[in-house]
C-alpha cells in the first residue's frame, strides 16, 4: 500500500530551538489522521513541511507518493490546505469565490464554473451560492472555505483547526462535510484544539510532544494507555453510601455527590455485577454508568502539562 503521507526521521531547528526531533508519521489513504499536541510541540512546523511551505533539515517526507523536497510542485498539485482563517472575499457570492479559486488554479472559465456548482451542491450550499459570503453563517463560511480547498480535487487535504471559533451547529456542519470527503476517498490530516473533534473524526491520532510522536493509535487505544474503564454509581440515599462502599470493589467515594466509582476490565459484566449487588442489598441507584477515559486525560498524562491545547 502506498501511504498518503510518510514522514521519516524529520528534524527542524529554528536557531537553537529544536522544533522537530525525529518525527515519524504514517497516514493511510482514505483516512482521517488527527495530530494533537501542546503549544510548541511542533504541529504547525510539521504541517508546513508536509505542505511544502517550509524546508526540513533532515529526514524524508512524502505526500501523495512524492518527495516534498525533490518534487514540491507535484506535491502542491495533489494537496489542499485549509488554514485557521477563512480565505474568502466576503463581498463576492459563494459561487464567485469558488470560480475565482478555480481561475487561480488555472481552470478555464467554463470548467471553473462547473467545478463551483459541483462543490456548492456537494457541501449543501447550492441554494445560497449567489448570496454574498458576508450573509453566510459561520458554519456555511467554513464549508465554503472547505469547498475552495477542494477546487482541484486533491488526494490529500490538510485541515488546520477547521472549526476554531464555530458554535456547536457550525462544528457539526464541518464534521459532516469532512466525513463525506473521506467517504469519497480523500485523505485528511487534521490538527485541532478540540479533543472531542479528534475523537469524533479521526481513524488514528498522533500525539506530538517535544517534536516527536509521543503516542499514536485509535482513540480507544490511546484511552487504554491511561487506565481501565470505571463504573460510576450515584446513590439516591446518602445514608446507604457507607454500606455501598463496603459492597463494591474498593471504590473511590465522593460523599458530596453520593458517587462511588471503581475500575473494571469487562464493562458489561461489571455493570451487571454492580446492579445485582445493589439490588440484592436494596440500595437504590439514581444513576449507573460506565465512564471511559477521555482524550483530555490521555493528553494531560502523556504530555505532563497543565493545560490542554492542540
Amino acid at each position: 500500500m502506498v501511504l498518503a503521507i510518510s514522514v521519516e526521521g524529520v528534524h527542524k531547528r529554528y536557531g537553537d530551538k529544536q522544533a522537530l526531533a525525529g518525527l515519524d508519521l504514517e497516514v493511510a489513504p482514505g483516512t482521517v489522521h488527527a495530530v494533537l499536541g501542546p503549544n510548541g510541540a511542533g504541529k504547525t512546523t510539521a504541517v508546513r513541511i508536509m505542505t511544502t511551505l517550509l524546508r526540513h533539515d533532515e529526514g524524508v517526507v512524502r505526500v501523495a507518493g512524492r518527495d516534498v523536497r525533490k518534487d514540491p510542485a507535484a506535491v502542491r498539485s495533489r494537496i489542499g490546505l485549509l488554514g485557521q482563517h477563512a480565505a474568502l472575499d466576503e463581498e463576492l457570492a459563494g459561487r464567485q469565490n469558488l470560480e475565482m479559486f478555480g481561475r487561480l488554479h488555472h481552470l478555464g472559465a467554463r470548467r471553473a464554473g462547473q467545478r463551483a456548482d459541483e462543490l456548492l451542491e456537494r457541501f449543501g450550499l447550492a441554494d445560497t451560492g449567489r448570496k454574498a459570503v458576508k450573509q453566510y453563517s459561520g458554519g456555511m463560511r467554513r464549508r465554503l472555505d472547505l469547498a475552495a480547498s477542494l477546487i482541484t480535487d486533491p488526494q490529500v487535504l490538510f485541515l488546520d483547526e477547521p472549526t476554531t471559533g464555530l458554535d456547536p451547529r457550525g462544528r457539526a456542519e464541518v464534521w459532516s462535510a469532512v466525513r463525506s470527503l473521506v467517504g469519497g476517498g480523500t485523505t485528511v490530516l487534521l490538527t485541532t484544539q478540540y479533543l472531542e473533534e479528534a475523537d469524533q473524526l479521526a481513524d488514528r491520532i498522533a500525539l506530538i510532544d517535544g517534536g516527536r510522536v509521543a503516542a499514536e493509535g485509535t482513540a480507544d487505544e490511546l484511552k487504554a494507555l491511561v487506565g481501565a474503564d470505571r463504573i460510576v454509581v450515584v446513590l439516591r440515599d446518602a445514608a446507604r453510601l457507607a454500606e455501598a462502599a463496603r459492597l463494591l470493589p474498593d471504590p473511590t467515594v465522593d460523599p458530596d455527590t453520593l458517587t462511588l466509582s471503581f475500575p473494571v476490565e469487562d464493562r458489561m459484566a461489571g455493570l451487571s455485577r454492580t446492579l445485582r449487588t445493589l439490588q440484592d442489598a436494596g440500595i437504590e441507584a439514581a444513576d449507573l454508568a460506565v465512564r471511559r477515559p477521555t482524550l483530555d486525560e490521555v493528553f494531560l498524562q502523556l504530555t505532563d502539562r497543565e493545560e490542554v491545547a492542540a
